[in-house]
């Protein structure tokens, strides 16, 4: 049989890299206002608690309440790769471009005192010009997921046999290193455009808009791998075959599925104990540990820039040696440490503490998704891969709602960080459960996920 195009390792890790330049833009773009919580509530803009946390939770809106990401999982199954990439990244851009126009548009109006009046969107008061920002975040938010989906599935369809677990990684780590620029440059950026962070949205624009346009290099050799597999018969690891076509019954395959409800709930417990933590992480290291704004934007970049180094270490035991599920409990055990020791942590504790934590965060942050992600690609036949992705993080965006929505009750509630911190580590708890109950199911069902990837 001829060769493929991804048997090519210079081509397949090419492939790798654009796909990961896409993403990378996608997390700068939708976390670089979350660097700047303090900014936003300052006198500038004005944004208040409810806005703030309708920025926080907006990312998920349409993804849960329009039900988008499942469709845009059957769209993935049933359009392929090259229709969903394009469609999910012009969706970021149309996204942050609103969300470009907001922020200018209301640090003009703040500036000129103007009168603005307010709304209720889904039970918060938003200020008109505010609406824009939660909208577009919205927008962003179907986008992003959808490319996350479609991302997953184009690794496994030019990976398969290879090193999937690692080029998993090395994907996630490079979008992680998005999330990092975005916590650790934007208040430089911010600062250095005297407070307007409409600066720094409008940087996340231009890089998206640079990753759509790499994106189309990528559809060029992902159309002459289809024309290969085609002819050759070989493993799509993505595409199903002209007689396998996906139908609505693969939906009901995978919700009949109880590995895909476990890994589905690990991920919205997992995300939910880390993300939104992210979110409200640099002002808790000003607000409890009295560290200065800027050096507080560096510590939630120790995640992401751990991940660069970690996941793909991580991702290539998983490779070599196995035991995915073992790397998933451990993942969960690391998170839940954390948060447990941030909550009885006093005030004013020196920073060298809060930061070793953040490390040890990044290690549980690496470890779990390293082994989660190739894990579906185990449980869920590639026909019915991109429905289980999109159900997937459907469940993970309630989590990234309503999880905003809790803190900040939390916080209205009580003064400090000690619910703050456990809360989190609740989830974390829950996680290592769930963590427990797929590495028993694996050895019930033998998905083989303690087995490794790269096929001898």
């Amino acid at each position: 049989m001829a060769n493929l195009l991804r048997d090519n390792k210079g081509m397949r890790w090419g492939m790798l890299g654009i796909i990961s330049l896409v993403m990378f833009a996608a997390y700068f773009a939708s976390d670089n206002i979350f660097a700047v919580e303090t900014t936003l509530q300052g006198p500038l803009f004005g944004i208040t608690g409810s806005e703030y946390s309708s920025l926080a939770g907006a990312y998920s809106i349409f993804n849960v309440y329009l039900f988008m990401l499942i469709i845009g999982g059957l769209i993935l199954d049933k359009m392929g790769i090259r229709f969903t990439g394009i469609m999910s990244t012009v969706l970021m851009v149309v996204g942050v471009g609103m969300m470009t126009y907001s922020f200018y548009n209301l640090k003009d109006l703040v500036a000129a005192g103007a009168s603005m009046d307010t709304i209720n969107f889904l039970g918060s008061a938003l200020r008109k010009p505010v609406l824009p920002a939660v909208v577009g975040m919205g927008i962003y938010g179907v986008g992003a997921e959808i490319a996350g989906i479609t991302a997953t599935k184009a690794i496994a369809k030019w990976f398969v046999g290879y090193e999937m677990a690692l080029a998993m990684g090395l994907q996630l780590a490079l979008a992680r290193l998005g999330t990092g620029l975005a916590y650790g440059a934007t208040p430089a950026i911010v600062k250095a455009a005297t407070g307007n962070v409409g600066v720094a949205v409008l940087v996340g624009l231009i890089m998206l808009c640079a990753g759509l346009l790499l994106f189309f290099l990528y559809c060029v050799n992902d159309k002459k791998l289809d024309k290969q597999i085609a002819e050759s018969g070989a493993e799509s690891g993505s595409e199903s075959s002209a007689e396998d076509e996906f139908s609505f019954k693969d939906v009901v395959a995978v919700i009949k599925n109880p590995a895909f409800w476990m890994i589905a709930f690990l991920c919205l417990l997992f995300y939910a104990a880390v993300n939104p933590f992210l979110k409200y992480s640099t002002g808790m290291m000003v607000n409890k540990f009295g560290i200065d704004q800027t050096l507080a934007g560096l510590f939630p970049m120790i995640l992401p820039m751990g991940c660069i180094v970690l996941t793909p270490i991580f991702g290539g035991i998983y490779d070599k040696k196995g035991h995915g599920a073992d790397l998933m409990v451990l993942g969960a055990l690391i998170i839940t440490a954390v948060h447990f020791i941030f909550s009885f942590l006093p005030e004013g504790t020196v920073s060298i503490i809060p930061l070793i934590l953040m490390v040890c965060l990044g290690i549980g942050f690496s470890l779990l998704p390293s082994a989660m992600w190739p894990s579906v690609a185990k449980i869920i036949p590639a026909k019915q891969l991109g429905t289980a992705m999109a159900l997937t993080f459907y469940i993970q965006n309630i989590g990234f709602i309503f999880v905003p929505k809790a803190i900040n009750a939390i916080q209205n509630g009580t003064s400090g960080y000690f619910w703050f911190s456990i809360f989190f580590a609740c989830l974390g708890v829950s996680a290592i459960l769930l963590a427990l109950g797929i590495k028993l199911l694996d050895k019930k069902k033998n998905y083989g996920l303690q087995i490794p990837n790269i096929q001898k």
